[in-house]
């Protein structure tokens, strides 16, 4: 199976980039809107996990190129580009799952709050945008990027899988739980996304408050 992770730059791309192309078979294609920033952090994760003796399957290209063959595309850009990029590579993106792991939130001297877009949450708006029959899978959004992105961490951690087209959901939950240490819940349809998104300014600002939480994640018992 071939995952592109859109903006797989960033934090939580580099992580989910790497916990697959560590843990799994499948081809990991990094996405940027700069092609050369996507090559040159695809290798700088190649690197990373040769060093561990990873035989790993890890490309880099633009976003529109990295969806072309994609059939898991993960938009692991920040929030307010989250749409946007959706339809910049709309034209790609027939027979996919497309994820939604990012979170709308602002900070003020109080800490962290979570602000939801008008379609409720980033998980909806995105699906406002997919082109028709294109499934959304809102996952990874409570994720800590710093323990992610460290292949020596041990996480112990879920995360909470909302959609509405129970095939990918399944998808997603199994591709998901490849990644050793990481459990996969079904959270129900996108509508209750709002509720798994509204959770990462609580993790953050617990993290900040409290020495011992840095990288902090959640797990349910």
């Amino acid at each position: 199976m071939e995952i592109a992770l859109l903006g797989g730059t960033g934090d939580i791309g580099e992580g989910l980039a790497l916990r697959w192309a560590r843990d799994t078979d499948h081809t990991v294609v990094v996405g940027s809107r700069d092609p050369d920033k996507a090559a040159r952090r695809a290798d700088d994760y190649g690197t990373l996990l040769s060093e561990r003796g990873v035989d790993h399957d890890v490309d880099g290209l633009g976003n529109e190129a990295a969806t072309e063959n994609a059939d898991v595309v993960v938009l692991s850009v920040p929030p307010e580009y989250a749409v946007s990029t959706v339809e910049t590579v709309s034209d790609g993106l027939a027979d996919t799952v497309l994820v939604s792991p990012a979170a709308s939130m602002d900070r003020d001297a109080a800490g962290f709050h979570a602000t939801p877009p008008e379609d409720g949450s980033v998980a909806q708006a995105v699906a406002a945008a997919a082109p028709e029959g294109v499934p959304v899978v809102g996952a990874f959004q409570n994720l800590a990027a710093g323990a992610l992105s460290d292949l020596d961490a041990e996480i112990e951690t879920d995360t909470v899988v909302t959609g509405d087209d129970p095939d990918a959901t399944a998808l997603v939950r199994s591709l998901a739980e490849e990644i050793h240490g990481l459990r996969a819940l079904d959270g129900g349809p996108l509508a209750v996304t709002a509720l798994v998104e509204s959770v990462t300014p609580l993790l953050i600002n617990l993290a900040m408050n409290n020495e011992s939480m840095h990288d902090l994640g959640v797990r349910f018992q």
